[in-house]
Order: structure tokens, then sequence, then C-alpha cells
């Protein structure tokens, strides 16, 4: 699990965005799980996450409805498989309205520039 948290704030809402392989459901609901363990992460406002698995796209927008299906659309453009994606954030009191879209997609961009993942490579197996 690679977690990077604190990566920018909007308007008080700060961002966090993690990750790592998973090959199943079971597992991406386990790595939700292993991360919301820590304190900070069980209270944020939203962990919205996707991965895409052989059976398709498995996501939760956790209350940030549609910021799953941005995330399922960013892995599907990079053919990043068996990869989940996790983007937390801590609402800061002013509603952000179609914003919030564009603060995901920043999150996942951060995580994939991270990972190398922003260029024709597909799969999980890349340096840490």
């Amino acid at each position: 699990m690679k977690v990077f948290d604190n990566i920018f704030s909007d308007r008080g809402s700060k961002y966090a965005v993690s990750g790592g392989p998973v090959a199943s459901r079971a597992e991406a609901a386990r790595f939700v799980k292993d991360l919301r363990r820590t304190k900070k992460f069980a209270k944020a406002t939203h962990n919205t996450w996707a991965v895409l698995l052989d059976e398709g796209p498995v996501k939760n927008d956790d209350g940030e409805s549609g910021a799953g299906m941005v995330i399922v659309r960013m892995l599907e453009r990079e053919g990043l498989q068996g990869h989940i994606i996790v983007v937390t954030r801590w609402f800061g009191g002013v509603k952000l309205g179609g914003d919030r879209f564009r603060r995901v997609q920043d999150a996942v961009r951060y995580y994939l520039d991270y990972l190398g993942a922003r260029a024709p490579y597909k799969g999980v197996d890349r340096p840490d």
C-alpha cells in the first residue's frame, strides 16, 4: 500500500491518494478496510475508490456521487488492471460542485505519475 497524504487542498477540503495491487473484490475491500484502520482515514468524509479486475470495473463512491466512475475511466485510459486507487477527501466546509471531479482527477494523476503509468505500460508489476 502506497499512501500520499495531504497532496493538495481546495477551499478547505484536503486530499490524499492511495493505491496498490489487488486481484479480487475481496482484496479491494480489504485494502480499503486496512486504509481505514488509520484513524485519520477512518474520519475522512470520503474514501472513493476503483479498480479494474478481469470481471470488470469495481468502484465505490463513498458518498462522493460519480467520483468512482471518474477513477474507473482514468484507469481504463491507462490500461491499469488489478491496481486499486483510493482518493480520500476531508471536507473543508465549502461545497466544490463540479470541481470535486477535477480534484479526483488531480489526485489520480498524482498517483499515476508516481507509478509511471502515464505511458503505454499495461499491468501492475511496477518498481516501488
